[in-house]
């Protein structure tokens, strides 16, 4: 999709200083969980583009995106006070980390990293397939939809921001398993250093580094 204006459909506060934006899906847009769109938003008369990654399951109806807040960032407050019907810019989707249909799914998140995670975890599910997330935050978002990911049969662990993913990595990951991998540097670092203390392949895992 090139450059298009979408209307907002909803915006949900999902944890501190943290929304999830539903947009309109266009008519034929086709996306995947764990891939990423580009908003672009007027601010100052400037035009000011954002990445963000697709939070939502599917996007027959709408996509969904979670933003995290930053009180002197330039974007996210003016995406925060978004409401219903108002327009945003949106072009992609962009990226190659993201669900293939795969059986069985381990997401990593660490942070913002919780957005695709559950999505792409609802996704596997919802087509029958096994899911893990193992979520690394000191202030974790999206707990409804953990709660009910658990509830719905997926194994959810979350951690705090010292804890180690080894152990946890080690029960989850076997051979037929797909990691995805998704958050900031040195989380992905801690990610992949554990799937290969799990005698995974770090080099096989699906990874979307967010800065």
């Amino acid at each position: 999709m090139d450059e298009t204006p979408l209307p907002v459909a909803a915006v949900e506060e999902v944890g501190p200083d943290t929304v999830a934006i539903e947009f309109e899906s266009p008519p034929a847009f086709a996306a995947r969980p764990g891939q990423f769109v580009k908003l672009t938003m007027d601010v100052d008369g400037q035009p000011e583009p954002r990445f963000y990654t697709i939070s939502s399951s599917d996007v027959a109806d709408t996509l969904q995106v979670t933003v995290g807040i930053d009180p002197d960032g330039d974007v996210s407050p003016v995406l925060r006070s978004l409401s219903a019907g108002d327009e945003v810019v949106v072009s992609g989707p962009f990226g190659d980390a993201y669900y293939e249909d795969e059986p069985r799914v381990l997401v990593l998140a660490g942070g913002p990293g919780v957005g695709p995670a559950v999505g792409i975890a609802e996704r596997a599910l919802a087509d029958g397939n096994e899911a893990t997330v193992i979520y690394r935050d000191e202030t974790p978002v999206h707990e409804q939809r953990l709660a009910a990911l658990s509830n719905d049969g997926a194994d959810v662990t979350v951690l705090g921001p010292a804890d180690s993913l080894t152990d946890a990595v080690a029960d989850a990951l076997t051979g037929d398993t797909q990691a995805f991998v998704y958050g900031f540097g040195a989380f992905l670092d801690d990610a992949t250093a554990a799937i290969e203390a799990a005698d995974g392949d770090p080099d096989a895992a699906k990874v979307e580094n967010f800065g």
